[in-house]
């Protein structure tokens, strides 16, 4: 019964020292902006069909997708499904740190004096910028 005991112990404390040789890095996401980037807005009828059959899946509820497209990247959010009309999307910021790429957007409700309709609606918002090696951070 010792010998079972010590066996175990042995392949605990193999197992134990090999996990920690493997070296399981996090790498931490630098947040110090080194440049904006310059981006358009992508009108719905020339988003990519692939792009366009993802938001389309997913627009009832909030979704964050990045698509590339040759030398493009492509930045869509969406804020799922809304009571009413008259939302819009704000970007508040689109920069790039030494190893990714973030976006601020804010959902922006219907104005006071506007008039909306009583019907569901799926706002979203897709931005086109040059394509850059780095993961996309939504803030």
């Amino acid at each position: 019964m010792d010998s079972v005991f010590k066996k175990i112990f042995i392949v605990i404390s193999v197992s134990i020292l090999l996990i920690s040789i493997s070296g399981c890095s996090v790498e931490k996401a630098d947040k110090n902006k080194q440049s904006d980037l310059e981006f358009t807005v992508v009108k719905d009828e020339v988003i990519p069909k692939e792009l366009k059959r993802s938001i389309e899946e997913k627009q009832e509820s909030e979704f964050k997708l990045t698509y590339t497209e040759g030398e493009y990247l492509y930045i869509a959010i969406g804020y799922g499904e809304q009571e009413t009309s008259g939302y819009s999307i704000q970007v508040n910021e689109l920069y790039t740190t030494s190893n990714a790429i973030y976006l601020d957007t804010t959902l922006l409700g219907p104005k006071k004096d506007e008039t909306v309709h009583e019907t569901l609606t799926y706002p979203y918002l897709v931005l086109k910028t040059e394509y850059l090696d780095k993961k996309v951070i939504f803030l």
